[in-house]
């Protein structure tokens, strides 16, 4: 679904390297979270993946497309039948309220408003915030403002959902929420999800834990699955 071939990101004539020769498969319904220190490269990985930054070397695919390769318009249309994004500050428009925030990318897409906003609502209700519908931003706690983030982010329903640090604006048990949430989405959605964070209980929600520094991948951490199977090994052996 992501697939990153030898890509390298430098700025400033070459004197400063974001990422170098970093190469990445992430295969359909797969977590996985990004961690590492400031510098490291997330923030260019996530950039490089939505299209919003093109690699100095290499390839990102996306769902077997180069990104890279695209045109403005052709870029923007695949970033918004791909890949939803939510953003550790939210990003929510201050003036709207949570149904007009959620639809906001149908309307960018000429949606008609009843409509646009009868989907938006029915995403809202499926997060849990369907009785906040009409709540401004400021009106809402950070645990609401981000379940209205992560609403937007899904209201296309896209394979791929990019998430920076979605829980580092919240204190632990709303963050807990956030990430249990996100856990029931991707077991309805089926959707890759690629999350970047500093939080080591976050990170072990993923299947794949993956550790830059310096622009280059330094370890990779299986999570999930290991310990899954360690307990139905577990199970297999009490009852043999």
């Amino acid at each position: 679904m992501i697939r990153l071939n030898n890509v390298s990101r430098v700025y400033g004539d070459g004197k400063v390297a974001a990422l170098q020769t970093v190469t990445l498969h992430i295969t359909r319904g797969e977590r996985v979270a990004v961690m590492g220190p400031s510098g490291s490269g997330k923030s260019t990985m996530l950039n490089l993946i939505c299209g919003l930054d093109d690699p100095s070397s290499g390839e990102v695919l996306i769902d077997g497309t180069d990104i890279a390769a695209l045109d403005d318009d052709r870029r923007t249309r695949l970033r918004r039948e791909k890949v939803g994004m939510i953003f550790q500050t939210f990003n929510l428009l201050a003036t709207l309220t949570a149904v007009e925030n959620v639809s906001l990318p149908l309307r960018l897409q000429n949606t008609a408003k009843r409509e646009a906003e009868a989907r938006a609502l029915k995403m809202l209700n499926r997060v849990g915030l369907g009785e906040r519908a009409t709540h401004r931003p400021d009106q809402l706690s950070g645990g609401e403002r981000q379940r209205v983030a992560i609403a937007r982010a899904l209201i296309f329903e896209p394979p791929i959902l990019l998430a920076d640090e979605p829980t580092g604006n919240l204190d632990s048990k709303t963050g807990e929420e956030i990430l249990s949430l996100l856990d029931d989405l991707h077991r309805e959605f089926n959707t890759t999800i690629l999350m970047v964070t500093h939080n080591e209980e976050a990170a072990r929600h993923c299947d794949r834990i993956l550790r830059l520094r310096d622009g280059h991948i330094i370890k990779e951490e299986l999570v999930r699955k290991v310990a899954q199977a360690a307990e139905l090994a577990s199970h297999a052996h009490a009852t043999d």
